[in-house]
């Protein structure tokens, strides 16, 4: 089987992530911040590193020799703005330097388009608090848009939000942005290894949720 770099590894998405890749039977590198606070993601197949997912050189490093990577980052720490675009700017060149063609993004809903084509943190009633972290996520990926490396990109998001007490039933089907939808991160992880085994979308933000 193929070996998939996780960036992020250590959140919900990036946990569900790594254990449907060593379900599958894929050999995966979890990258963190610090190794020591998650000793039980290691395990059969899977190795934790150490990484900086907003430095060019650090991804180079933690993705040569994979197929493919996920990205599930997010740093409360860093200004939103400055390190989703700088963890899309990193991943653009440094992904391809380790020889990594294939790149998922866990994304946000609130940035994909409903069925009416418009963007769902424009929608009437959607909550406007944390506008600054949707547009965050937005510019990072206006930046993956500017791709002219080959890197075979894809944003994946719940359509709405995560069910966070779900399981994997191993069903979820694609839709357009809708608030009320759900997904389990298990389900959500189905989806993303989905992508890597057998791609059928590139270059655009999908939303996938329960079915």
């Amino acid at each position: 089987m193929g070996k998939i770099v996780v960036f992020g590894a250590g959140g919900r998405a990036g946990r569900a992530a790594v254990a449907e890749a060593r379900q599958r039977g894929h050999q995966v590198t979890a990258v963190v911040r610090e190794p020591g606070k998650h000793g039980s993601l290691t395990g059969d197949e899977v190795r934790v590193v150490a990484g900086d997912v907003t430095d060019t050189a650090s991804v180079a490093q933690a993705a040569e020799g994979h197929d493919a990577a996920i990205s599930a980052v997010y740093d409360a720490a860093t200004e939103p703005g400055a390190f989703f675009t700088g963890a899309a700017r990193a991943l653009l060149h440094g992904l391809p330097r380790a020889g990594v063609g294939r790149l998922l993004v866990v994304g946000l809903a609130s940035v994909l388009k409903n069925a009416s084509g418009t963007v769902l943190m424009d929608t009437p009633g959607y909550p406007q608090e944390y506008r600054s972290f949707y547009l965050a996520h937005a510019a990072g990926a206006d930046v993956l848009r500017t791709a002219t490396n080959g890197l075979d990109w894809l944003i994946v998001s719940p359509a709405g939000d995560f069910d966070h007490d779900g399981v994997r039933t191993g069903r979820y089907r694609t839709n357009t942005a809708d608030a009320d939808s759900r997904i389990s991160y298990p389900d959500f992880a189905v989806a993303l290894l989905d992508e890597i085994d057998t791609p059928k979308h590139d270059r655009t933000h999908l939303g996938v949720e329960a079915c």
